[in-house]
């Protein structure tokens, strides 16, 4: 990559849009520095940061994501009228995703505009949530982890209140599996390269019915009872099922990307990505083929694989 560190700065300025929320090159600047120091650029605590590292990093950053978060976490109305405009729609459609219902899913997203808009203050500052984006992955993969991390908190508060039982029942691992759809941070564009790869090589290595589960629940948006029902197994197999489908998946991919060159760290930073943001056809590498023939045999397959029986 040639040009120098001004140069990029200045670039992603001019692709910001920020003058038109009232914003300044300097302010700008400063915003993307704090992001790189507070990352080191991209790289490990003790790594040498060379010219080409910097300006890797700052040609990452989603500048115009960047700038109008940072804009609307500081009150300005044409930002946010921008915000609205271009994320109302997205919030919703995750939050009903997220949640699996209409009316709670607008619930989930409207309990988090007062936090995005920051109406608490400190130190006599407006406090937003948007202050905390960073611009290392795309504004709506973010927004769709801050929902799901709201939505799992709120779950955990809930469910202090119901039996295990109940617990089992109404899918715990619905839960955890947010976590695998709307992970918590994103990451740099290097990783997010690595890890769509790893994505597509630990997806196409998978059993048929685990393919099966992963596309039907997390892409298809059927409930656990509904694939319950499919199969002709109890809801809670489903559950347990899926949950350790999630883990394992989990592991492998960290695995692959260890064994692709990245240190734990990195390879922990590289899985924070959102799905979305990734190069790779999920839908397609989860997709079975003969799908009427393996529905067929799917249900004493399952059990062989959860050692349960419905």
């Amino acid at each position: 990559m040639t040009g120098s560190t001004a140069d990029i700065l200045l670039s992603s300025w001019q692709a910001s849009g920020g003058e038109r929320f009232s914003l300044d090159y300097r302010q700008f600047e400063r915003w993307m520095l704090e992001v790189a120091a507070s990352s080191h650029w991209g790289l490990a605590p003790d790594a040498a940061v060379s010219i080409r590292a910097q300006l890797e990093f700052l040609a990452s950053i989603r500048a115009r994501d960047l700038a109008l978060a940072r804009a609307c976490a500081m009150g300005n109305e044409q930002a946010w009228e921008v915000f609205l405009t271009e994320y109302r729609e997205t919030l919703y459609s995750a939050a009903y995703a997220i949640t699996g219902n209409n009316a709670t899913g607008r619930e989930l997203a409207d309990s988090l505009y007062a936090e995005l808009f920051g109406m608490a203050t400190r130190d006599g500052r407006r406090r937003s949530k948007l202050d905390y984006y960073t611009g290392r992955g795309s504004l709506a993969g973010w927004l769709r982890s801050v929902l799901a991390r709201r939505y799992i908190d709120d779950y955990r508060k809930a469910k202090r209140l119901v039996s295990l039982d109940e617990q089992i029942e109404r899918g715990e691992a619905e839960v955890a599996a947010q976590t695998a759809i709307f992970p918590p941070a994103p990451a740099d564009e290097a990783h997010r390269l690595m890890l769509g790869a790893c994505v597509g090589h630990v997806l196409g290595e998978m059993e048929s019915q685990d393919r099966f589960l992963l596309r039907t629940y997390y892409l298809d948006g059927r409930s656990l009872a509904e694939i319950a029902k499919l199969l002709g197994v109890h809801e809670s197999t489903i559950s347990r099922r899926v949950k350790r489908l999630g883990e394992k998946l989990r592991q492998r991919l960290l695995k692959n990307l260890q064994a692709s060159g990245l240190s734990r760290r990195a390879s922990e930073e590289a899985l924070s990505c959102d799905v979305r943001d990734l190069d790779v056809n999920v839908r397609e590498l989860l997709q079975v083929a003969e799908e009427k023939a393996f529905q067929s045999r799917g249900v004493s397959g399952l059990k062989v694989a959860t050692g349960e029986e419905s």
